[in-house]
């Protein structure tokens, strides 16, 4: 094998068009994100067919970006990385069938990602020492998961979200609250003016000993809350309501990632994906990763949306213990995180 490996990487598992170049599976030599936010705000939420659209109209204006920031061209490149799933069926045809038409055209290995194992990859660019064993908190838009990871390519799940995940709970609040899309970036920022003891909103632990998560009974103690609030006439104090509403969702997330690496006997927690950008959750988990002496980790804040870097990272570890695709490569929208 090379002592260089290059990767050409591409996303569009949703509503950012992305390609990476990386060197190694940990060095980013380009990483172009182009989001579709702005089409779809005014809609208060991603429209597939748009998503899918807009894909196909930047796909190969962005992998032209993408080489030459790296100032390389296709005949550099060793290996191809794409999302296969999870993620929108048509936004994930755009990328799969670019991706296979390079590795076809050059003739190089294609290795299709597991698009939540980018997520946790994104951690082995920012961290370039971290190795696993590592016990990891996946938390975005579409998922909420709670993983030990063995090695670069091996997982075992041990929770999950068992109905709206932690991003998506967050969207819909701020919808209740007439916040823009999307809504967690804006929740984290009002909750640094607001007070996270002014509303008792539920923590939701399920049965003992669960690792899983639900977030839907939390979404509706708030919607009932501001229900209640308007037909008594009271005031509504917006910035309290986002405070209280993250500590509620933040405090689980935490005491159940520290206690899961505890039971583990693992000295490392490595966060991922769109909501570990959530300065609330970040703060909260390195205070209490610091009174039980474990090591925090997390990404920053370009390498936790979706992007290409990440899969290209993913697609180098998953190459070198030998899993390649196919060119009968297809989407798997519902693709589970393999063990």
């Amino acid at each position: 094998m090379k002592k260089e490996l290059i990767t050409l990487a591409i996303e569009t598992s949703c509503d950012e068009t992305s390609c990476a170049v990386l060197k190694n599976g940990r060095e980013v030599l380009s990483n172009i994100i182009s989001s579709q936010i702005d089409i779809h705000k005014k809609f208060g939420g991603v429209v597939p067919e748009v998503a899918s659209r807009k894909h196909i109209e930047n796909m190969n204006l962005i992998i032209q970006q993408a080489l030459d920031e790296a100032d390389i061209t296709f005949k550099d490149i060793d290996l191809i990385g794409v999302t296969q799933g999870p993620g929108l069926v048509g936004a994930l045809l755009v990328g799969i069938s670019s991706a296979k038409a390079i590795a076809y055209g050059l003739n190089k290995p294609l290795v299709g990602v597991n698009h939540i194992e980018g997520h946790i990859s994104a951690n082995y660019i920012e961290h370039k020492n971290l190795e696993p064993p590592f016990t990891c908190l996946i938390v975005s838009g579409g998922h909420t998961y709670l993983v030990q990871a063995e090695d670069y390519t091996k997982y075992e799940l041990v929770g999950r979200t068992r109905d709206d995940a932690a991003g998506e709970a967050f969207d819909k609040v701020a919808r209740a609250l007439g916040l823009s899309y999307p809504g967690g970036p804006l929740i984290d920022k009002l909750s640094k003016e607001g007070n996270p003891n002014a509303i008792d909103f539920p923590r939701v632990y399920l049965e003992h000993n669960s690792y899983d998560f639900s977030f839907s009974g939390l979404k509706t103690a708030v919607l009932n809350y501001l229900n209640q609030t308007k037909q008594k006439k009271e005031e509504i104090v917006v910035k309290d309501v986002a405070a209280s509403f993250q500590q509620a969702v933040i405090e689980v997330l935490v005491e159940k990632t520290i206690k899961l690496a505890k039971e583990r006997k693992s000295q490392k927690i490595v966060m991922a994906g769109g909501v570990a950008a959530n300065e609330g959750l970040r703060n909260l988990m390195m205070k209490v990763g610091e009174d039980e002496n474990i090591e925090i980790f997390y990404p920053s804040r370009i390498l936790c949306t979706d992007n290409a870097a990440m899969i290209g990272s993913a697609a180098y570890f998953n190459y070198i213990k030998g899993q390649v695709s196919d060119l009968y490569l297809n989407v798997v929208p519902n693709l589970e995180l393999k063990g």
